[in-house]
């Protein structure tokens, strides 16, 4: 037993070290020193009704989001799809899925998009707009892989593809997300591992810099203007700068306080560590009661980036619905409202199909 306890501590504090070297090597940069931003913005309804404090509670199809380890702890097949109206007229579109093989694991795979909407050209001689029209996006794609090593243990990792386009100019990048979840079974109201104080580390968007390209930067030039000759067309392109990924990395705990029949109460606590900005808190709380033949409903709340200055976050609020669909398939509803400030205020909703 005190072998087992020693263990247990070891790959606690193991994790806890490796996961943090990548995101402390980081140069302390801060706000708008990188790109694809869309990527930090938060992704499944669930999670953002809590504060964005999901990283050590994530058990469905959002969790090739906020860590990868979360789909080792799906005990069903899911497909999610939510849609997330942002700030001035832009679109967040958030698909995922999670596949749960029998003792080999949960293989899941990931989609945002992020639609900019449709802007009109104008250039210096052309202030009132050419006639033409783009519509910037940023996408990114994922494939992940999850598995509990051990029933206390487990370990998920998230290979992705970002692409970013802007007229006529892309840039893409390739990133990398590792995450763990570290079930202690300390205050669990059942003994065991199962409500205990839960542990989840994670580090996201860990790859290489975007620079963007395209026919855009394409100029001629005369390379030797004081020389006769036919130089005065020769191709050129501007060369533009590498932009890094917004790296983050995620800790956080949760635990059950109240467990009775039917009635359950989860806390949730996460600390952040980002590339471009401040250290930051995200804290949530989540009620369920579970009626039976009905199915469950769920009430949250939370409050992101206590911490940050001159946050426009604040408080958020959500709701949950899963009820029996029809044979072993659940139908799963959740709804998110978060409140930005001067920005205004953002919703969420998501539709999950578990079998």
């Amino acid at each position: 037993m005190k072998m087992q306890r020693f263990s247990r501590t070891a790959v606690v504090l193991a994790a806890c070290v490796i996961l943090s070297l990548p995101a402390y090597a980081q140069k302390p940069t801060r706000v708008g020193s990188t790109t694809a931003d869309f990527l930090e913005i938060g992704y499944g309804a669930a999670g953002i009704a809590m504060g964005d404090a999901y990283v050590s509670l994530v058990n469905d199809a959002s969790a090739v989001y906020w860590n990868p380890a979360g789909l080792a702890q799906m005990e069903r097949t899911e497909v999610m799809f939510v849609t997330q109206p942002w700030i001035v007229g832009m679109t967040a579109t958030f698909a995922s899925f999670g596949i749960v093989v029998p003792d080999v694991g949960t293989i899941g795979g990931g989609l945002i998009l992020m639609n900019y909407g449709d802007m009109e050209v104008t250039t210096v001689a052309m202030q009132e707009g050419t006639g033409e029209h783009f519509s910037p996006k940023d996408i990114a794609v994922s494939l992940s892989f999850a598995r509990n090593l051990v029933d206390w243990f487990s370990f998920g990792a998230t290979a992705k593809m970002i692409n970013s386009t802007i007229w006529h100019e892309s840039a893409t990048a390739i990133a990398f997300d590792l995450g763990v979840i570290i079930k202690t079974g300390f205050f669990s109201p059942e003994g065991g591992n199962k409500h205990g104080l839960d542990i989840g580390m994670s580090i996201s968007n860990y790859g290489t810099p975007l620079r963007y390209d395209g026919l855009d930067l394409l100029v001629p030039i005369d390379p030797a203007p004081n020389e006769a000759g036919n130089y005065s067309n020769a191709p050129g392109r501007y060369a533009t700068q590498d932009w890094e990924l917004p790296l983050i990395f995620r800790m956080g705990a949760s635990f059950t306080p109240l467990l009775i029949e039917g009635h359950e109460i989860i806390v949730s606590v996460d600390a952040l560590h980002p590339n471009n900005n401040s250290e930051s808190v995200n804290i949530g709380a989540q009620y369920s009661l579970t009626l039976k033949d009905l199915g469950k409903v769920s009430l949250r709340t939370g409050y992101k980036a206590l911490g940050m200055p001159e946050s426009q976050y604040s408080m958020t609020y959500g709701i949950g619905v899963q009820t029996d669909l029809f044979g072993d398939h659940d139908l799963k509803v959740d709804y998110a409202y978060r409140a930005m400030g001067i920005l205004g205020n953002v919703q969420s909703l998501g539709v999950s199909l578990l079998f």
